[in-house]
């Protein structure tokens, strides 16, 4: 079967990994930043040089397409530049970079293509720099109001729509993806997680991404004095927040075992080591692909004592999202392309969000997992074997060119 080229693909993953090189094995590349705007540069340079069309629409996403044999919609691929705060060099970007040695492939290996076929970067997908993540491909899909998107601000005050008028890459509305003019969309990306390593697992074909709800929950309290208030007569919130955790867990530990919940951020006000905390909040974020499981967890927070510690317990749901499947056609195209390749391949869901979920209510989607070592990503420390990421990049390739001759 046709393969990519594995040191092309290695020197892509290298040279992309300059830009916002943190000098400990990560990187630092916040949406529309300096070193984004670099990696876009880079990431056109290549694609002209292949001889792709480049255009950027309304949220700056870039669009790099060659021409297919025939006047038919296009068929896309990619993902994002951005990154986490010292994140690492595959997350996201390595969705872009295999995109990109499969079309080289294609260009230099002279394989026929009946579509159109479009390389990618999502604009914003982290949320790093600009709340909320997946912003560009929400817009686009109708999920988000854009102008309430160009007002969300970074921690140095700078709207994205600030940073998108000085970024270069601001394009036209009628550049963006749409239902017409583009057949389907495939997104590779690292797992993220530790399945794929732990079960010797060489793709992950991913059927769809799972369902979620992140609650915030509220706990008032009374500060006083660390030395001079009995215990007995205490109104710790901290201690009510510690409480309402173990309750939390004790409920969600009895239901489905694939459901996943974490309490990711705490704050304590007035954080003084030497009074009584007064005002906690906490979120839980809870995921699971079974719609029903998700009401049961529901309904656990909904249950959750009113008072705990002698302390007022209130809660409100921060935002949900729905499972979303994908394509079965295309999840089919993955898996049959991961045998032929002679892969070990796992059929599976993905609990962190991606563009492609929103993408899949515009249009035909599917999405392929490489494995990440230890399980680590968001982290510098984050990595995908070079052979790993090339197995993955032809399963892309192929998977491309299956749906070209649909």
């Amino acid at each position: 079967m046709l393969s990519c080229d594995k040191e092309r693909l290695q020197d892509k993953i290298f040279a992309f990994s300059k830009f916002g090189d943190t000098g400990k094995g990560g990187i630092t590349r916040l949406c529309l930043s300096e070193p984004d705007l670099q990696a876009r540069a880079e990431f056109c340079k290549r694609m002209k040089a292949l001889g792709a069309d480049i255009v950027t629409d309304d949220m700056a996403n870039i669009y790099a397409t060659i021409k297919g044999s025939e006047d038919l919609p296009r068929i896309a691929m990619g993902s994002h530049t951005d990154s986490v705060i010292q994140g690492g060099n595959y997350d996201g970007i390595l969705g872009v970079l295999t995109a990109m040695e499969a079309v080289e492939t294609i260009v230099t290996e002279k394989v026929p293509h009946r579509h159109p076929i479009t390389v990618m970067i999502w604009t914003n997908e982290e949320g790093a720099r600009f709340d909320p993540a997946m912003m560009s491909s929400g817009v686009i899909t109708g999920k988000f109001d854009k102008t309430k998107m160009l007002t969300s601000k970074d921690k140095e005050g700078i709207t994205f729509g600030e940073a998108l008028d000085a970024s270069g890459y601001k394009g036209d509305e009628k550049n963006r993806m749409n239902p017409q003019d583009y057949r389907a969309f495939v997104e590779l990306h690292i797992e993220q997680g530790p399945v794929l390593e732990a079960e010797k697992m060489d793709i992950g074909v991913v059927e769809g991404v799972v369902g979620m709800v992140n609650y915030e929950f509220e706990f008032i309290g009374q500060a006083g004095h660390a030395g001079s208030v009995p215990q007995k007569m205490r109104q710790d919130a901290l201690l009510a927040a510690s409480e309402a955790i173990q309750y939390l867990h004790s409920k969600l530990d009895k239901l489905d075992g694939k459901l996943v919940y974490t309490t990711g951020r705490i704050n304590c006000s007035p954080n003084v080591h030497t009074i009584i905390p007064a005002h906690v909040k906490f979120t839980l974020d809870s995921r699971h692909q079974d719609p029903e499981v998700i009401k049961q967890v529901v309904q656990i927070i909904e249950n959750i004592p009113r008072e705990l510690a002698k302390c007022k317990v209130s809660y409100k749901q921060l935002w949900s999202r729905n499972t979303v499947a994908f394509n079965r056609k295309m999840v089919d195209f993955v898996e049959k392309n991961a045998k032929e390749y002679g892969l070990s391949y796992k059929r599976m869901y993905s609990g962190p969000g991606h563009d492609a979920q929103y993408v899949s209510d515009m249009m035909p989607t599917s999405f392929i997992f490489v494995p990440s070592i230890g399980g680590h990503s968001h982290c510098e420390i984050e990595k995908t074997p070079f052979d790993a990421c090339w197995k993955g990049a032809n399963v892309l390739l192929q998977t491309i060119l299956d749906i070209d001759k649909e």
